[in-house]
């Protein structure tokens, strides 16, 4: 069966809303945690969807359901529109979309520092939008959709790393292609965007992915161990070893919701990956009950921005 460039463009957006809202059932938890609440694992959606997910029952911030999806496709979507309105990528229209965000907790600005994984979760529609053998404006793209909230070389890095991964599975690079193109994005912002400290990022992911290489298995508690997901060096490149060593949008998001953490980023940024990659692994029921619970409909945004790549 052939795979399409459009088939590949939704399975990376179906990848990134069904990896978010998989992974937020373990969101924050360490390793041991995601066990006592889950003794067999997270197989999927733990309980009715639409229902309270069990630890957040009583939460005063918010009470997540289960199949509900947090900010980090949110923001995805807020990246596209921004796009699709400017046929370009503006910080000052992503910055204005993501105004419109309710689930974001940032305020939109042009900011100086900040190297959270905010602007590497919502850039996969940079990687959309261009074609991976246009790698400075895929760099600038990523730039741009960042510095509304996060300007720190870290950030940018991420950003730039994410989106380069993400163009060039649209584009059908093997797993081994989709890794290099990403490392040398990453190493090519950390030297325009230079940060105080010595550029770091990009050898992250290859110490990252040359961890995981290198275990008998991929189990949730080896890599909680060798690289648990809770700061910037680990989240993003976690999240791209997964995507390059594994083969499945769907056993990733698994994965990574086991491991804990930042559990829905990696899952995130993972199944999106995949899901560009290998479109047909994305859970199409998991799909169903995201756009039962969400109501995004990444059918038209999908259509929307496929036309516009280039």
């Amino acid at each position: 069966m052939t795979v399409t460039v459009a088939d590949r463009i939704l399975g990376c957006l179906k990848g990134i809303a069904t990896g978010d809202a998989i992974g937020k059932q373990t969101e924050t938890l360490e390793h041991d945690d995601v066990l006592r609440w889950y003794p067999h694992g997270v197989r999927g959606f733990e309980g009715i969807p639409g229902s309270v997910i069990p630890r957040y029952v009583g939460n005063a911030k918010h009470e997540w359901r289960i199949g509900e999806t947090t900010d980090d496709t949110e923001m995805t979507v807020a990246v596209a529109r921004a796009i699709l309105t400017d046929r370009s990528v503006s910080h000052a229209s992503v910055g204005r979309e993501l105004l419109r965000c309710t689930k974001c907790l940032h305020p939109a600005r042009i900011a100086r520092n900040h190297d959270g994984c905010g602007a590497a979760i919502r850039v996969a529609p940079v990687g959309i939008f261009y074609t991976s053998h246009r790698a400075d404006e895929l760099l600038n793209g990523a730039r741009e959709a960042s510095v509304s909230t996060h300007g720190g070389s870290l950030a940018i890095a991420a950003a730039a790393t994410t989106a380069a991964a993400v163009s060039a599975a649209i584009d059908g690079a093997s797993p081994h292609e989709v890794l290099e193109l990403a490392e040398r994005a990453a190493a090519e912002a950390e030297r325009r965007w230079r940060g105080p400290t010595s550029p770091a990022f990009a050898d992250a992911v290859r110490t990252v992915h040359h961890d995981l290489q290198h275990l008998p298995a991929l189990r949730a508690a080896e890599i909680a161990a060798r690289c648990f997901p809770n700061q910037p060096l680990t989240i993003v490149p976690l999240a791209l070893g997964l995507a390059t060593l594994m083969e499945s949008a769907e056993d990733a998001a698994l994965l990574a919701a086991n491991i804990g953490g930042d559990s829905d980023s990696v899952a995130s940024i993972a199944g999106g990956i995949l899901g560009a990659m290998y479109p047909i692994t994305v859970n199409d029921d998991w799909y169903a009950i995201v756009e039962q619970v969400n109501d995004h409909d990444l059918v038209a945004v999908a259509n929307e921005i496929a036309a516009l790549r280039h």
